[in-house]
């Protein structure tokens, strides 16, 4: 068989482009159909690769310009998404975890053998070069008899701390295994067979809003192939391990599978003296290999091979490379093999104890809210915090949502959460009415000024256009102090600054937020918006990240290259006090008027991580960063982006626009002191405990 192999994707998100770009570098495939109820994300995705965008899997099925489909929804949609396109005649390949039990998993399996299909289950990391490598040599003997195994994702787990709260994976605790787990068991089942879990245990539990825990630290115990086994699952701010450890009787084999290096540990001949320097040299030799081989990878492939990439191509190559040539499935991939891997879960999932597998049931609401005021983006960082405050001042609130359900579930009375499109102008039109205040704190991080345009300022155009005809009385848009010039430590900024009247030498989130002021703010003077403009600093506080990237550029949990020097006192505020900022706005007189919404001066970037290390003994590896070598090193990934790959719409910001990410330029905040009656906190030990030992940066 040596046809072309049509394929679609069904689910336009994040992980949806990871497996396009492999498909794209994989032999006799194409992509023909790209798939999502979001018309706009369908569209984007599928006129990036060339296919046709589709809103509904019948539509995808009854096109039919699919021979097999990658299913990428949210997990809770594969089982009956699969079953439909495998009685379609398809074969399908099913993103981890491919159903949310074994049972489910097995019900696929089944239909796939009904029809005469093929299912593949998306266990990426078996398909990286060097885990290939690994295998073949344990099978060869090379590290002798193995006698254990340790199998780890250490990885922090942002949304347990910092939100989204409404995803799949933090519904139930058991979802943070099932999520994670498969990765974990699928080396296991490859390498060893049949696994038998013999004892499972959380710790570290994490709050979610409502005080509802999730553990972040998930360990259970096995035996496969004569070996035992140890699995960790590690989601707290830790240094990144994603690993398998071989330990035989010849050698200890490490893979890291985040970094594809395999390193291997054996003993030698030489006498005492020497046996250790030859054992170490041994490794050094590996290491620098490894290093310089991915290294050349990197920059040959312009970084399109990186060993995440890898694992998909990986991946596609032996399942289409099967297809294409009629034999049977890799067993790596295989429908079979799915099926043990998620019944090994449904163990550790059994084996946990009943209190960690709880889930909070939400307060029981005893009347409907009656809201006053509408939340944009009610569910982020400082949406969370404004709702509550809105609450606490004895208003309900309405939040919008791209989904139905919000971080509020001990707030059924007063807070309702809604699913509108940002690009459906009745939808929101509808869901202004009776407002008093309109929040729009929307933000689209996008890579063209196209999309800019489309997704930001066309959305903030609407927003504008729909509380017009609600006859809201109030908008308060949140823009961004990024979109001010700060290269300049003598300069003072203030309201009355203003932003450079070309732009196009910004980057594209500080160009898009200026736009946007621009935009409302004639619609304020031309047609009387009732628009108030609110531009939060560098916002910390509970909720809020530790790896903030308005400090610097990290590295992990443990290292980060600081913009400049880092001795310059930073914008800080606390997330509380934007929050009371923006309520403030609703009655205040000052229409027509922007806020910078900035803290005392306080700190600079490494008072904060000298801080961090004071409360929590954390201390983070801070580096200097020459902004000029930013910038020229900007300039080359621009030359290679625009003219080695084409790629469209690619930026170079200017010199000074890095310079402004250090935020040399201070700022004055009297004015929002002086018309808004504001005093965010000015205490330096207060504001420590608030921002750093209360904010639960490391997770524990």
């Amino acid at each position: 068989m040596t046809n072309t192999i049509r394929v679609g994707l069904i689910g336009a998100g994040y992980i949806a482009t990871w497996h396009a770009e492999a498909l794209q570098a994989t032999d006799n495939v194409q992509i023909t159909t790209v798939c999502d109820p979001n018309e706009d994300a369908a569209r984007g995705l599928a006129e990036m690769l060339g296919a046709a965008p589709v809103t509904s899997v019948d539509k995808l099925i009854q096109d039919q310009r699919c021979d097999a489909v990658h299913i990428l929804t949210p997990p809770h949609l594969h089982e009956e998404i699969a079953i439909q396109c495998l009685h379609a005649g398809l074969d399908v390949l099913v993103e981890k975890p491919v159903a949310e039990s074994g049972g489910s998993t097995a019900t696929i399996q089944q239909v796939a053998e009904e029809t005469g299909r093929r299912f593949h289950a998306g266990h990426n990391f078996l398909g990286l070069p060097s885990y290939e490598k690994m295998k073949a040599a344990m099978l060869a003997g090379e590290y002798g008899r193995i006698s254990g195994a340790e199998i780890t994702w250490a990885l922090p787990l942002s949304p347990l701390r910092s939100g989204p709260f409404n995803l799949w994976l933090l519904r139930e605790p058991k979802n943070l295994v099932l999520e994670l787990g498969p990765h974990l068991m699928a080396f296991a089942q490859d390498l060893f067979g049949d696994v038998e879990i013999t004892h499972a245990e959380a710790s570290k539990p994490a709050m979610l809003p409502g005080d509802d825990p999730r553990p972040q630290y998930i360990r259970f115990f096995a035996r496969a192939g004569g070996a035992e086994l140890t699995f960790t699952i590690s989601m707290v701010e830790t240094v990144d391990d994603r690993s398998v450890t071989l330990r035989g009787s010849s050698a200890r084999a490490r893979l890291d599978f985040a970094q594809d290096v395999l390193l291997v540990e054996r003993e030698n001949a030489g006498d005492l003296v020497i046996n250790p320097l030859r054992k170490q040299l041994d490794l050094s030799r590996q290491h620098l290999w490894q290093g310089a081989r991915n290294a050349a990878v990197q920059l040959t492939s312009l970084n399109t091979k990186q060993p995440y990439a890898l694992s998909f191509r990986g991946m596609d190559a032996a399942i289409y490379g099967a297809i294409s040539a009629g034999t049977p499935q890799d067993p790596r991939f295989s429908g079979a093999t799915a099926v043990k891997v998620m019944q090994a879960l449904d163990q550790v999932i059994d084996l946990l104890p009943e209190e960690v597998k709880a889930v909070k049931s939400p307060a029981v609401q005893t009347r409907k809210p009656k809201p006053t005021a509408l939340v944009i983006g009610g569910t982020g960082f400082i949406g969370r915090a404004l709702t509550r405050r809105l609450v606490a001042q004895g208003r309900d609130v309405r939040v919008l949502s791209r989904g139905k359900s919000g971080p509020f579930p001990d707030l059924p009375d007063q807070v309702e959460t809604v699913g509108v499109s940002l690009h459906d102008l009745d939808g929101l039109t509808e869901a202004m009415k009776g407002m008093d205040v309109v929040f729009n704190l929307a933000k689209a991080l996008e890579t063209t000024w196209a999309d800019c345009l489309k997704n930001d300022v066309g959305v903030a155009l609407r927003v504008a256009m729909a509380a017009e005809k609600a006859e809201v009385k109030r908008l308060v848009y949140t823009g961004t102090i990024a979109s001010y010039d700060m290269s300049d430590p003598n300069q003072q900024i203030t309201e009355e600054t203003g932003f450079a009247e070309d732009m196009t030498d910004r980057n594209l989130y500080a160009r898009s937020k200026a736009e946007c002021e621009k935009k409302l703010m004639a619609l304020h003077r031309e047609r009387g918006l009732p628009l108030v403009i609110a531009r939060p600093g560098i916002v910390v506080g509970p909720g809020g990240p530790l790896q903030h990237w308005g400090i610097g550029r990290w590295h992990g949990a443990g290292a980060v290259r600081i913009w400049g020097h880092g001795r310059n006192i930073l914008p800080f505020v606390l997330n509380e006090d934007i929050a009371d900022g923006l309520v403030r706005m609703i009655d205040a007189e000052v229409e027509g008027q922007s806020f910078n919404l900035i803290g005392d001066p306080m700190f600079s970037a490494r008072d904060y991580f000298d801080a961090i290390h004071e409360q929590l003994n954390a201390r983070i590896r801070v580096s200097p960063g020459n902004l000029h070598l930013f910038y020229a090193s900007d300039a080359v990934k621009y030359i290679l982006k625009a003219y080695a790959l084409r790629r469209k719409g690619v930026i170079r910001p200017s010199l000074a626009d890095w310079k402004s990410r250090a935020h040399f330029s201070p700022f004055v905040n009297d004015k929002a002191k002086r018309l808004l009656g504001w005093q965010p906190e000015s205490d330096r030990a207060v504001f420590i405990d608030k921002a750093i030992k209360g904010a639960n940066l490391i997770g524990f």
